[in-house]
């Protein structure tokens, strides 16, 4: 659990230093999970490895919200000012997901048909 947990924070770290170095306009954990995700599928990183860890984070997602709702509540007199602009970029950007991420499943079933044919 202890190696799982370092391998996480690891390239959270790593994602971290990246972005702060190279100034890109992406958060530093979003770099991180790119880079595990590239080291999963390079085989650099076994699933096995983390997945004890991971197991744990997802178990109690709900918890780690928690503190994005009270910050939503603290700004609630904003919300209620600035709601139809802040609907219009929720309903956008759900819209916006649900393309890309349909589009992205039909290309992966295409290649993934591809290679059962071979």
């Amino acid at each position: 659990m202890v190696r799982a947990f370092g391998i996480l924070f690891g390239f959270q770290a790593i994602g971290a230093l990246v972005a702060g170095l190279t100034g890109l306009p992406v958060p530093g954990n979003v770099l991180g999970m790119v880079l595990l995700v590239a080291a999963l599928l390079a085989g650099a990183v076994r699933v096995e490895w983390i997945e004890s860890a991971a197991d744990v984070l997802v178990d109690n997602l709900a918890f780690l919200f928690v503190p994005a709702g009270v910050g939503i509540m603290s700004y609630f007199d904003l919300i209620a000012r600035e709601w139809l602009p802040i609907s219009i970029s929720i309903v956008g950007s759900l819209i916006l997901v649900l393309v890309v991420t349909g589009k992205g499943c039909e290309i992966a079933a295409r290649l993934s048909a591809g290679r059962d044919a071979d």
